[in-house]
């Protein structure tokens, strides 16, 4: 699988575990800096609700890494390893 290029999460807070991210229509790809992998959150699993509330908080750099622990846990779905 091609991934999108990701962006830099803006981090507002400081204190993320989410340094990049990548959105798509109907979906986000999150990585997270204490794990290795890359993870697809979209509107199957965890469902067009929850992607859509992560879409907003990364595009606003504050509360995807605490949305995520609240309300989507591992609840994701796919994961892949990082390519290179």
């Amino acid at each position: 699988m091609d991934l999108p290029p990701f962006k830099p999460y803006a981090n507002r807070s400081g204190q993320s575990g989410v340094p990049a991210y990548a959105l798509l229509p109907s979906s986000i790809l999150l990585r997270f800096a204490d794990d290795r992998y890359i993870y697809l959150y979209d509107d199957v699993e965890p469902g067009a609700a929850d992607v859509e509330a992560m879409h907003e908080r990364a595009e606003a750099g504050s509360g995807l890494a605490t949305y995520v622990n609240q309300h989507v846990r591992n609840r994701y779905h796919a994961r892949f390893d990082p390519p290179g």
